[in-house]
């Protein structure tokens, strides 16, 4: 037993969470943010530019670990304030059905969805936000595009990992003609 007080319930050490990753699927939210007009159709949507790990830089969307104790609400305003920003004042949606759900394997070619660490089950939620956008914490930026620009080769090509393909099944579930 350890003398050390756990002072943020629900954290799991880098090793218990790398024995975790590889027993057992994590259960993620992705969020999807987006600028709506007047009468909520899509204007733009917003994607994080991230350096990874290995120094690469790519293009993401807002995502994270729901914790345990944790509802899934609280855990994607908690994700979405910690990419986007304390005053992004995002609307999560009153109903919590996501527009669908992402089974991202370790072994590449089970789904569109990658992830070398883990499985993990993520649910995918589009969030329209009213307010100033800053990242922080390991965001460089945060760009808004068009639907249209969205889903060009160009942004597409930048997002590993099946976020391309979420960003493209987003706005099919919001109803933007691309």
């Amino acid at each position: 037993m350890s003398d050390m007080t756990e002072t943020t319930p629900g954290w799991l050490s880098s090793d218990e969470l790398e024995m975790t990753r590889a027993r057992m699927p994590i259960l993620y939210v992705d969020a999807v943010p987006v600028r709506v007009d007047d009468s909520g159709e899509v204007t733009s949507v917003g994607v994080l530019l991230r350096m990874g790990p290995d120094g690469t830089v790519s293009r993401t969307l807002v995502s994270g670990r729901v914790l345990h104790h944790e509802r899934v609400r609280d855990a994607l305003l908690r994700h979405l304030e910690k990419d986007l920003g304390p005053v992004a004042l995002p609307r999560v949606p009153a109903s919590l059905q996501p527009f669908t759900i992402a089974e991202y394997f370790p072994t590449q070619g089970i789904t569109p969805y990658h992830d070398p660490r883990q499985h993990a089950v993520s649910l995918a939620y589009i969030v329209p936000v009213t307010g100033d956008c800053r990242p922080r914490q390991d965001a460089l930026d945060l760009v808004w595009f068009s639907p249209q620009e969205a889903v060009s080769e160009a942004v597409q090509s930048e997002m590993p990992g099946g976020h391309g393909v979420l960003l493209k099944q987003a706005l099919a579930h919001a109803g933007c003609a691309i």
